[in-house]
């Protein structure tokens, strides 16, 4: 690929509006085309945003020539089919969080992916802000010492509605794969995958998970102690502790701007290291650049972490009665 990358969007919802922003601070980076179900709704996102094509299907922007990366921001039951088809047809692809629905899904995409070698990547863009990425350099300077544990809640208090996509099975609605996979993931980068999930939780009456605390445990005693929720609201910070002290990530932990550094015996330091536009720019610079020196994965975001994510979440989700398909028929 050349210098220029020419990014198009699957899925023109809440996300993907947020999304389009940042790309003003993605040097070599140019959306070019954005893909729906509905034509009109892509037409009306293409004149939004200037975009140069609005296509009327996802299989359309899949067989677009002159799309090299794909932006795929429909509902998490439909990454799995689309996902699978832009690798056949050469296309990079950035997948928003959760990755896919099932942790077989998302096996199925990485093993393409690989045997393909293209290149693909989940969009959580928590590991990319810079407060996130000075944080994990004090940590392996020593600056806490070794870290043993990890705390983390996301939740919001929203008003239940089963025709949302937030609450709806089929649509991969529920706590875990809308917020959960933040505080797993967050865990994972620090801890790795556990050797234990524990899930404690609650569902609406769609069948999606409305709360879980999860309890991750390591055979060397390590440990995350994660909350998320759909049902009640809460600050949103996490918390590394190290042999040496620990770090606080403050609200909101997902996107942070300031951490706050505690060594032993020394004063708190504070750290202030706000993202460049609204956070997202961060992610698609990522992709960009992987994609411009050749590269199929992201180290920052590799697909081994993701798969491992992927399988807490769906330990935590049959604990609490709760099975998610992907959608065969999302082209």
């Amino acid at each position: 690929m050349g210098n220029e990358i020419r990014w198009g969007v699957v899925g023109p919802g809440r996300i993907a509006q947020s999304v389009m922003g940042d790309f003003v601070h993605v040097e070599g980076a140019r959306p070019v085309a954005v893909a729906s179900r509905s034509a009109d709704r892509a037409q009306a996102f293409a004149q939004q945003h200037g975009l140069e094509r609005a296509h009327g299907s996802y299989a359309e922007i899949v067989a677009d020539p002159d799309v090299d990366v794909l932006y795929l921001a429909t509902p998490h039951p439909q990454h799995h089919a689309v996902a699978l088809a832009a690798i056949e047809a050469g296309k990079a692809l950035l997948v928003e969080k959760a990755f896919t629905a099932t942790t077989a899904g998302a096996r199925e995409v990485v093993d393409a992916a690989r045997a393909n070698g293209v290149f693909v990547m989940e969009a959580m863009w928590t590991r990319f802000q810079p407060a996130v990425v000075r944080m994990r350099e004090l940590i392996a300077d020593g600056a806490i010492g070794e870290v043993r544990s990890v705390q983390a809640d996301l939740g919001v208090d929203r008003a239940y509605d089963p025709a949302d996509r937030l609450f709806a099975l089929e649509l991969g609605g529920g706590a875990l794969l809308d917020l959960g996979v933040y505080v797993v993931s967050f865990a994972q980068m620090l801890l790795g995958a556990p050797d234990r999930v524990t899930a404690a939780g609650s569902t609406f009456p769609t069948g999606a998970d409305a709360e879980a605390a999860l309890l991750l445990t390591y055979d060397d005693g390590r440990s995350a102690t994660l909350t998320t929720s759909l049902r009640y609201p809460t600050p949103g910070q996490a918390r590394v502790f190290g042999t040496g002290g620990w770090i606080d990530v403050l609200p909101r932990f997902h996107h942070p701007a300031t951490i706050v550094l505690h060594r032993t015996g020394a004063d708190p330091e504070e750290i202030t290291l706000p993202p460049d536009g609204t956070g997202y720019s961060h992610e698609l610079a990522e992709v960009t650049r992987c994609l411009q020196a050749g590269r199929t994965e992201s180290d920052v975001m590799p697909l081994a972490d993701t798969l491992a994510v992927q399988d807490v979440l769906e330990q935590a989700a049959y604990q609490l009665g709760v099975h998610h398909r992907e959608d065969p028929h999302a082209l």
